[in-house]
Formats: C-alpha cells, structure tokens, sequence
C-alpha cells in the first residue's frame, strides 16, 4: 500500500489526478537547511526525511511503501520557504516580483528494503507586481503553507509571466518523475 507522507492538501490532488489509491500520514520533519547546504541538497533532504519517519510509522505493514516530497522555491541561492506571517509574505513576493525563479521538488519513495528518489526544476518568471497586487494576495491568505508565499494553482497563477517546466513540480508533486519511480517499486499509473 501507498502512504503519502505528507498533509499537503496540493500532493494529495496531484496523486488523485492520477488514480492512486493511498493512505495519508502525519509526519513531524524540521524545515531547516544547514549552513552551506546547497538549496538542492535541502529539499532532496527533507523529502527523504520525511518519507522515512513515514516508513517508520508504518514498518508493521510489510506492504507498505512511503512517499515523501519537499519543495521551494530558490533564487540566487536564497530559499523561500512558508511564510511566517504576513510582512513575511509580502517581503518574498516583493523580492520575487519581476524576476525569475527556481522551483525544486524532491521525490523519495521508501519500503523496507528500497528506496529511490528523483529531483524535478522548474523556472517560473513573476511579472512586475505592485503593492495593491501583494496586498490583496496576502491577504486572500493563499500564500500561507506554500513555498514562496504563493499556489500557482490558484491566485497566483495570474502573476505567471512564464514557466519552464513542470507545472505539477510548481504545486509541490511532480507527477512524472512520481509516476517513473511508482513504476521502479511495480506500480504503474
């Protein structure tokens, strides 16, 4: 059986979309990036992280195999993460605005006796926005629990003046690099 180690309402979707049946899991991992730790090192990281304290709440079922995915968004070597608050949110987007960034997703996929993971990038390139333009975004709250304060499934999306890559990558899962490792562990999608 399939666990998603994960409370991500958008990795939830985004393995509904495409037809798996899996359990989630509450899992605990720190969010933190070590000093000098390169920003694909990190996330990679984390979702590895948190694909085993998923694997360890779930060892008794001998089944069982365990995603974990971590994502952020990365401009010169600066990682934004979730928002703290607000002013938080508001000072990540002002510095997005008009520029363009790195998105990285981080797949692992864990059992008891393998485990793989893929990396996905993608570039996604703001337009210029004004204060009324954050104002009212933060204040839709959308940008709260997302990486870089923003969903480009929502929202956002607006503020989009180009992407390269893949857009699933963008909302927290990207679905072919997580459907080629599925398929490494015998499931196809």
């Amino acid at each position: 059986m399939l666990y998603l180690a994960s409370q991500s309402p958008r990795r939830r979707e985004l393995l509904d979309q495409i037809g798996m049946q899996f359990g989630v899991l509450d899992v605990n991992v720190p969010e933190q990036r070590l000093p000098g730790e390169p920003p694909v090192d990190y996330v990679s990281r984390v979702a590895r992280e948190k694909a085993g304290a998923g694997l360890l709440q779930v060892m008794s079922n001998p089944t069982a195999l365990v995603l974990g995915a971590d994502t952020e968004v990365v401009m010169d070597d600066v990682v934004y993460g979730k928002p703290l608050d607000a002013d938080d949110a508001a000072r990540m987007l002002r510095e997005l605005s008009g520029k363009t960034h790195r998105v990285i997703s981080a797949v692992w996929i864990l059992d008891a006796g393998n485990e793989q993971h893929a990396i996905s990038e993608s570039l996604v390139r703001f337009k210029k926005l004004d204060d009324e333009e954050i104002f009212r975004y933060v204040e839709s709250k959308e940008c709260f629990g997302k990486a870089g304060a923003y969903a480009i499934q929502g929202r956002a999306a607006a503020f989009i003046e180009y992407l390269q890559g893949s857009h699933s990558c963008v909302m927290g899962l990207p679905l072919f690099e997580t459907s080629q490792l599925l398929k490494k562990f015998g499931i196809n999608v």
